[in-house]
């Protein structure tokens, strides 16, 4: 990048009023958390759970963790730097920004998928609309919403609306389930088996590919970057991943009460449904009829997150795309991944779990670009300096996720070759 657009890049932006900021701080908090928690995430808990039991509470831990040190970093150098991820990568090793942004939007079509398919399965569970028929709603609302004159107004308060929803009914069926909450507390932290392959593909489904990027894009478009802002912006990546945690620990504990009481759950057909399966058996054809709602709630907001946050990747290649360009970009993207759903023949279910795992590989690779960027170009962010404790956690984590990316690499060949 030349110093002149850098210098572009580091120009004081228009001071925000604090409702503005505040907006904007919620946008990407919410925008994040919810994309981290989506169909695949569900479809996840509930496999999982009934193979691991209580002591997939440690994986949940454990992606929690890796959240929070790859969150608070991405955010971070994204609002100092007040460059898109891409720009970033390209900055600090020419060209990475093209082959991140590939990667991303490559895992986001695929992510895209499965979510119009979550959305699909949702519909199907609510008033037994066809699944093929209820993905291509779920796809066609959510183009309308980009196709709106106000369309990032829209998409916020579609995913407000959507979190409080998913969150209430969660709530209610891990009460009506009557998990085994010592006992999970306690495999939180003591579990009695650790599986390096489940903790890389939750991960890779809730932090993994595109959802790592989607916060800190969101507060770039809203124009809450710089020095001057990092301690709303911390504020806002801490509450949205204790946001997330919560979600997931209750969406665990809900499935965790079905499994403990004895109930059978199916994972072999190939038109499994492990997680309303749960909810059947937790509260009844009610039950059934709320994980769908939780399940569409969950679907229109990863359809909004990943394709709003993979054609934010587009401007690697076109750096001068208006807003009015992206949203018309995210419309073309949404309306191929349902193309690609209507045309394809795997069951949403299956594809989400698999695309978890996918994600699983993209990560190390942003994320050590990113390290780099911290380590070795501090002139990326205007003699900002960086805290040492922050990019030490996130070597570590790099190198922990570089490991789990490995273990992942070999489930995904696995499932493509078996």
């Amino acid at each position: 990048m030349q110093q002149n657009e850098l210098a572009a890049a580091h120009a004081v932006p228009p001071a925000q009023n604090k409702a503005t900021q505040r907006r904007a701080l919620l946008s990407a908090m919410f925008l994040m958390s919810m994309s981290a928690v989506g169909p695949g995430f569900i479809t996840q808990t509930a496999t999982f759970t009934v193979k691991l039991g209580a002591a997939f509470a440690f994986a949940i831990l454990i992606s929690i963790l890796i959240d929070f040190v790859v969150q608070a970093n991405i955010w971070r150098i994204v609002a100092v730097t007040r460059m898109r991820a891409p720009a970033v990568a390209n900055a600090a090793i020419p060209g990475s920004g093209y082959v991140l942004a590939v990667l991303v939007i490559i895992g986001g079509l695929f992510f895209n998928i499965g979510n119009i398919g979550g959305a699909g399965l949702g519909f199907n569970a609510m008033i037994d609309l066809d699944p093929k028929i209820g993905g291509a709603i779920g796809a066609l609302a959510a183009i309308g919403i980009f196709l709106s004159r106000r369309a990032g107004i829209a998409m916020d308060r579609v995913v407000i609306v959507a979190a409080f929803v998913k969150l209430a009914l969660i709530v209610y069926a891990a009460i009506a389930s009557g998990p085994p909450v010592a006992e999970a507390f306690r495999q939180t932290f003591l579990p009695d088996t650790i599986d390096f392959a489940t903790i890389t593909t939750i991960v890779g489904g809730t932090v993994g590919g595109y959802i790592t990027y989607a916060g800190a894009h969101r507060l770039l478009d809203k124009g809450t970057v710089g020095v001057e802002n990092i301690g709303a912006i911390n504020r806002a990546a801490f509450s949205g991943i204790a946001i997330t945690g919560v979600l997931r620990y209750i969406l665990f504990l809900a499935i965790l009460g079905v499994v403990a009481s004895g109930v059978v759950i199916d994972l072999s057909g190939q038109a499994a449904n492990p997680a309303g399966q749960a909810f059947h058996a937790a509260s009844g054809n009610i039950g059934f009829r709320l994980f769908g709602a939780v399940f569409l709630a969950s679907a229109m907001t990863s359809i909004i997150g990943a394709a709003y946050t993979s054609v934010s990747f587009l401007t690697a290649f076109k750096p001068d795309m208006t807003e009015r360009q992206r949203n018309l970009a995210t419309v073309g993207f949404i309306a191929f991944s349902l193309v690609c759903y209507m045309l394809m023949t795997t069951p949403p279910a299956a594809m989400l779990v698999f695309v978890g795992g996918l994600n699983g590989l993209v990560l190390p690779i942003g994320f050590s670009i990113f390290m780099y960027a911290a380590w070795a170009r501090p002139d990326l962010m205007g003699g900002y300096h960086y805290p040492r404790w922050l990019l030490a956690l996130g070597v570590l984590t790099c190198a922990l996720t570089w490991y789990m990316g490995y273990k992942s690499a070999g489930n995904i060949f696995s499932l493509l070759f078996a």
